[in-house]
């Protein structure tokens, strides 16, 4: 969308655009400020069509980071992305959240993730759960207001075994970010059930909230570990009955796509496995790749469509680029007839 002077103000996608379209220009109380405003400098505008969704997503995030249109704030904010900060150099470990990254080869790191609030939540939720919520911790000999309520163990009044327990809960906790150790997942999902068996939903309610708030940086990791493991992998998505369209990606690019006529499977194997070969061989190697702030959109959005129905995925290890190793061949007519045996 283009304002009066051709400058590019809004991008957007949509499956259906007319529809899309025509919101921005119906009255309605619902719109929220940022449409209003938008509607009013709307002068002109242009559309590009894609082939599928993913394309759309991703041409999407490319443009906004490329133009960065004045009404799309979120994704071309860099303090948009947040990260969590654990320092274990000293006495009593320390959990943090920031939006600015400053290194430490002592400190843990985790992220980064996109929606800071969420991931406050969430480790304000990991405290509380534990009773480590304490507001004092460089303060000794006196408690804090949390202690008061019962959401901080006494580490704050100096206490040895307090600061023990403190000290492994962080310890389950950073077991828990790097995958290692769910148990608390499992300890918050029986006090849920406990508490819903026993009708106090309110409390239930409160489990819920903490197991969806940690699950969200949980799920933002594997996207981030799924990507830096810097795989080679094919897609390919049908979109028609006689055509299918070939997605090569690795780590969190696209290294080519394009549309192939599907007459049989026996001839769609060649050409597939040439592509395959010319370009993940020409790639990059099979060294992780770390993902930096600027790159976690794409990822994201990457990860979703391999893990989504409408696509189907091969992730091919560095010795099947050899032209004559047999697995490729087999995994590609594996991969077009969708036989997961």
């Amino acid at each position: 969308m283009k304002d009066s002077q051709g400058n590019i103000i809004y991008v957007g996608k949509a499956k259906k655009l007319k529809r899309r379209v025509q919101s921005y220009f119906q009255d309605s109380k619902a719109h929220s400020q940022k449409i209003v405003k938008l509607k009013n400098n709307i002068k002109d505008l242009d559309y590009i069509l894609t082939d599928t969704e993913f394309e759309a997503f991703l041409l999407e995030c490319h443009l906004i980071k490329e133009i960065k249109p004045f009404f799309n704030r979120k994704m071309k904010n860099p303090r948009s992305y947040t990260y969590i900060v654990i320092k274990t150099d000293k006495n009593v470990q320390s959990i943090d959240v920031t939006n600015n990254l400053i290194f430490n080869h002592k400190h843990l790191y985790f992220g980064p993730y996109i929606n800071k609030y969420t991931v406050e939540k969430a480790i304000s939720n990991l405290k509380e759960f534990r009773n480590i919520l304490c507001t004092n911790l460089t303060k000794r000999n006196e408690p804090c207001l949390n202690y008061s309520l019962g959401l901080c163990n006494g580490i704050c009044l100096g206490h040895p075994t307090a600061l023990e327990q403190y000290n492994n809960s962080l310890n389950d906790i950073i077991a828990l970010l790097n995958g290692t150790d769910l148990s608390i997942l499992g300890e918050m999902n029986e006090k849920m059930v406990q508490a819903s068996e026993n009708f106090d939903f309110e409390t239930a309610s409160k489990y819920r909230d903490f197991i969806d708030s940690i699950n969200f940086i949980l799920n933002k990791e594997k996207v981030i570990e799924f990507t830096e493991a810097n795989k080679n992998i094919a897609v390919i998505e049908y979109l028609q009955d006689r055509t299918l369209k070939l997605f090569l990606i690795k780590g969190n690019r696209v290294l080519y796509s394009d549309k192939y006529s599907v007459a049989s499977i026996i001839e769609l194997c060649p050409p597939i496995k040439k592509d395959i070969l010319t370009y993940f061989q020409k790639g990059d190697s099979d060294e992780s790749h770390k993902i930096s702030k600027d790159e976690i959109d794409e990822a994201q959005i990457i990860y979703s469509y391999i893990k989504s129905s409408t696509s189907r995925h091969l992730i091919i290890p560095g010795h099947w680029l050899n032209p004559e190793n047999d697995a490729l061949d087999r995994e590609i007519k594996k991969l077009l007839t969708g036989d997961e045996s």
